[in-house]
Parts: structure tokens; C-alpha cells; sequence
């Protein structure tokens, strides 16, 4: 078998459609040059290095002074160079021309092909922005240099820095997912700054320069702004206890964190952080699915490439009946999550924009598709990892990292329990979020029967009142493939739409990926998504 040569990840006929469809066809260019980092040997070999060699936090200097220092390996460095370079974190809120946040997205989705853990600061450095706008003169600070294209690592005040990293800060021991049972406090400190002293449970990229942080104030739960660096060069109180030991995403530091009298400043209402919070934790969801799809993306790509020179019995295993149902299979569940991603980045893009039906669509979107194309991961990546063999299980095909990966992303900025209650929280307190869906989805209407039958059910389901907690994970399952399929429908290739409906919609489906029935155009399927 030879290796995955140099290619260039833009190639990629279902994303590129969806980037000029979505109006960002003008990043076009700047696509291709991240597609050919992505692509690159060079750039593959950074990822697998900075698994090796794992984060190392430093607590104390010599002389026993607190640091709490994170050290890298120099590969983490180069992707995160890299993404920041691209314009990956805060740039996208800053650029004039409609379809910022799609070219944004459709370059997150290359870069997550290479190495999904560095993704994780610089999507927060995105997402902060939103919420950061809830405190004007703090964002009119900060905002300029979270959205410079300049990696400026290490311990400094940060409003001295080239460029800035945001992360934020709200699980903790006793509360998980329930932010308002949350036991961290801040109190005032008569200048309009508070005092936090506290714990968190669960802070990823400890390293950054500034964060978010939820805690108590005396009017309830509040959303703070925390820079890690005072003006004068002192540590502002954020003591890192220890990095947590992942399953996956290991490149990437997670802590737990101590606060000791941090200097901190309110974003938003006193009392109103859950709210405020939520604005940056939307786009991090945005993020999560976007990088899964690109982790499924990551997973065909070398299914396809082994299987198109791999030869069995004397045919190309590519060839080989039932290898293309499988790969046809993996084909679908790509170029869905492709197109559903990109349409989420438009709606984040015109909503931003003042389009309000683009922002109620985004808002249940993100929420049915952060519960379904999450979990579609891990089945995807298992069965890919398959198409390989044993070569597939062992570290060298780089499969178990993406394997490893995919969970990730189900778990992280809400369950699935949290995802599928929030699409129902979605549809009760906002009734615009589900007749925007309607109508999105009533726009393929004709254009095949499953998806229609399926936009029946959807109403069904949700004129019943009975069991509709118990209910919730089917309703967004069945929510989230209807509007991937109405996507498909409209602007897919006819042989993925097609076999997408009659076997997601339509039941004609075995148990596992593999078992589209015979009159699925296989070929075509299989043969539109090979770029190498």
C-alpha cells in the first residue's frame, strides 16, 4: 500500500459546491491554500507528533513560585501558527463581505482533518466574540487582537500581544452540565471589577490569555471576563491543579482549575451569565459538528485511498461489491454532514446580518444537528477504520486518533441528552425556531417522497405532547436527517440524495453502514467523492 500522498483537502467537490452555494465562494482561493497544508505530509506529521508528545503543565518554577505554564511540543505550535494564520479564530467577525463565517467554517473543516485538538482553542477564540460584545468596552479592547492572524504564545499581559487566545470556563464538580448549581463566587470590588474565588472542574486550553468564566455574584449567576495576565506582568489567580488524562483529543490540554482571588469583569447583566454564556457556546457547538464532519471527511479519505489500491482476489478492492457499499455508505454520511454544516455557517452569517429567519433556523439547526452528526461520528470513523483492516487498528494509519476523536464532540458543549432538550426548549420558548425549520424543510417539498412522508412525521411527533422528554432523541434524530435530506434534495448529487432518503428516510437500511440496497447508483456515489 502506498501512503496518503500530498493532495490538497480543498478537492473536495461537496464542500467547495457548498462554499460558492452558501455565498463565500470569493475564499475560494484562500481554501486551497489551507487544502494544501491540510493535504500535506508535513502538516499530517505535526498532528501525529503532537499526540506523542503530550502537554506538560509546570505549576511551580525552580524556586518555587507559581507558574502555571503549559509546554507544547514545537508541532502544536506549527498547526496552531497555522489555524491563526488562516484566520480561524476571530477574523471572520471583523470581515466585511458576506460569507465570512462559511469561508470561516469550510477552512475549520480542512484543518480539522489534520489534527482536531488544536482546534479546540482556536474555535474558542472564534466563539468568544458574540458574548464578548455584551460588554462594549471590553470587546472594543480585545476583540481586535482575538481576531488578528498573528500566534503570539506564552505569558504576558495580553493587551501587550500581537494576537490573543479565549477560552472559556463553567463546568464544575457538583454541577456538570447544570451551570447555575455552580459554587464559584465573585464579589465586588468597588471599582466595577469583582473578586472570584472558586474551582472549575473541567477548562480546556488552560494557555489561553483570556477567558470566559460563569460564577456567582450576588444577583445570581454571571458571565466574567478573566485575562490570565494582570497589566503589571502578575498571574491574576488562575491556578492549574492538574491536565486532564483523555481518551482522545490529547494534543490538547484540559485542567482543572483554582481561582484565588482572580480580578475579573462582568460581560452582561449581573445575574443574566447562563444567557450570556450561551451566545459563545452556540458557536463552539457550531464548531463541534463542523469538526466531526471534517473527522468523517479525515475517515473516508483513507477508506477511499486504501481501497482504490488495495487488491483482493484479483480486483481492486474499490471494486469489489460489497467494499463500494461501504465506502458508498460513508460517502452519504459525509457529503450530508458537509451540506448541513455549511447551510448552519450561512444562517450564523446572515443572521449576524440582522436576517431574523436565518437566525431562528440557526438556532434550532445547530441544535438538532449538534445532537445527530456528533454521534454519526463515532459510527462513521469505526467503520472506516474497518474498510483498512488491521492496518486500520494500528497507530501508524492515524485511524485510531480520528476513532479516538470522534466522541468528542457528542459529549463536549452539551450531551446528547442536553442537545435533544434543548431543541425542545428551542420549540417552546421560540416558535419561530421550528417554523423556520418548516419552511427550510418544505423547500425541497416534491422533490422526493421519503423526505416528504418524513416532514409528516415531524409534525406528528411534535403535536403530541405525551412522553416528549422520552421522545427527544428521536425527534432531533429524525429532525436533523430531514433537513440534511432537504439539503441533499436541493443541491446534492441525485445517486447521494436519492440513496440518502430511501435508505435514512425511507427504512430501506440494515443495521449497519454497508447495506444500501442494490439499485443505489454505487458507482456514482463512489466515484464523485474520490479526490486522490
Amino acid at each position: 500500500m502506498p501512503p496518503l500522498p500530498d493532495h490538497n483537502s480543498a478537492d473536495d467537490r461537496a464542500l467547495l459546491e457548498a462554499l460558492h452555494r452558501e455565498g463565500a465562494g470569493w475564499a475560494e482561493a484562500e481554501l486551497r491554500q489551507v487544502g494544501e497544508f491540510a493535504g500535506s505530509r508535513e502538516a499530517r506529521e505535526w498532528g501525529r507528533l503532537a499526540n506523542e508528545h503530550l502537554p506538560v503543565l509546570h505549576t511551580h518554577d525552580r524556586y518555587g513560585h507559581r507558574v502555571d505554564e503549559v509546554e507544547f511540543h514545537p508541532s502544536w505550535h506549527q498547526l496552531m501558527t497555522a489555524s491563526v494564520t488562516f484566520g480561524l479564530t476571530g477574523s471572520a467577525w471583523q470581515e466585511p463581505r458576506p460569507g465570512a463565517h462559511v469561508a470561516r467554517t469550510a477552512k475549520q473543516y480542512l484543518m480539522s482533518q489534520v489534527e482536531a485538538g488544536h482546534t479546540c482553542p482556536i474555535d474558542m477564540g472564534y466563539s468568544v466574540v458574540p458574548s464578548l460584545r455584551s460588554a462594549p468596552e471590553l470587546a472594543r479592547q480585545y476583540e481586535p487582537l482575538l481576531s488578528a492572524r498573528q500566534y503570539d504564545f506564552g505569558l504576558r499581559p495580553p493587551l501587550g500581544k500581537a494576537g490573543l487566545l479565549a477560552g472559556m470556563s463553567m463546568t464544575e464538580k457538583q454541577g456538570g452540565s447544570d451551570i447555575r448549581a455552580n459554587t464559584s463566587r465573585a464579589v465586588p470590588a468597588g471599582d466595577g471589577a469583582y473578586r472570584l474565588t472558586g474551582h472549575k472542574w473541567f477548562t480546556s486550553a488552560p494557555m489561553c490569555d483570556v477567558f470566559l468564566v460563569v460564577a456567582q455574584a450576588p444577583q445570581g449567576p454571571t458571565c466574567f471576563f478573566l485575562p490570565r495576565v494582570l497589566p503589571d506582568g502578575s498571574l491574576n489567580g488562575m491556578r492549574i491543579q492538574r491536565l486532564k488524562n483523555k481518551l482522545g483529543n490529547r494534543s490538547n490540554a484540559s485542567s482543572e482549575i483554582e481561582y484565588d482571588d482572580a480580578l475579573v469583569w462582568p460581560v452582561g447583566e449581573e445575574g443574566r451569565g447562563v444567557p450570556t454564556i450561551i451566545a459563545m457556546v452556540n458557536a463552539t457547538r457550531l464548531c463541534a459538528i463542523n469538526s466531526s464532519a471534517g473527522l468523517m471527511r479525515a475517515g473516508l479519505v483513507n477508506a477511499l485511498h486504501h481501497a482504490q489500491h488495495r487488491r483482493v482476489f484479483g480486483k481492486l478492492l474499490v471494486n469489489q461489491p460489497m467494499m463500494r457499499n461501504v465506502l458508498a455508505d460513508l460517502v452519504l454520511e459525509s457529503e450530508a454532514a458537509v451540506a448541513v454544516t455549511m447551510r448552519l455557517a450561512a444562517a450564523t452569517d446572515r443572521a449576524e446580518r440582522g436576517d431574523t429567519f436565518e437566525a431562528a433556523l440557526r438556532r434550532i439547526g445547530v441544535a438538532v444537528t449538534k445532537y445527530h452528526i456528533c454521534k454519526r461520528a463515532s459510527t462513521h470513523l469505526a467503520e472506516a477504520m474497518e474498510c483498512l483492516g488491521g492496518n486500520g487498528y494500528v497507530e501508524d494509519s492515524g485511524m485510531p486518533r480520528l476513532y479516538r476523536e470522534a466522541p468528542l464532540n457528542s459529549i463536549w458543549e452539551g450531551s446528547g441528552n442536553v442537545a435533544a432538550l434543548d431543541v425542545l426548549r428551542a420549540i417552546s420558548r421560540e416558535p419561530s425556531t421550528i417554523e423556520a425549520f418548516k419552511a427550510e424543510i418544505d423547500a425541497a417539498r416534491g422533490g422526493n417522497r421519503h423526505l416528504d412522508e418524513a416532514s409528516k412525521r415531524i409534525q406528528e411527533e411534535l403535536s403530541d405532547a405525551t412522553w416528549l422528554e422520552v421522545r427527544a432523541r428521536r425527534i432531533a434524530e429524525l429532525m436533523a436527517t430531514a433537513l440534511q435530506a432537504s439539503l441533499l434534495v436541493r443541491h446534492g448529487r441525485a445517486a447521494v440524495a436519492d440513496a440518502f432518503c430511501a435508505t435514512r428516510l425511507g427504512g430501506d437500511w440494515g443495521q449497519t453502514l454497508g447495506t444500501l440496497p442494490p439499485e443505489a447508483n454505487l458507482k456514482a456515489i463512489v466515484e464523485g467523492a474520490c479526490t486522490i
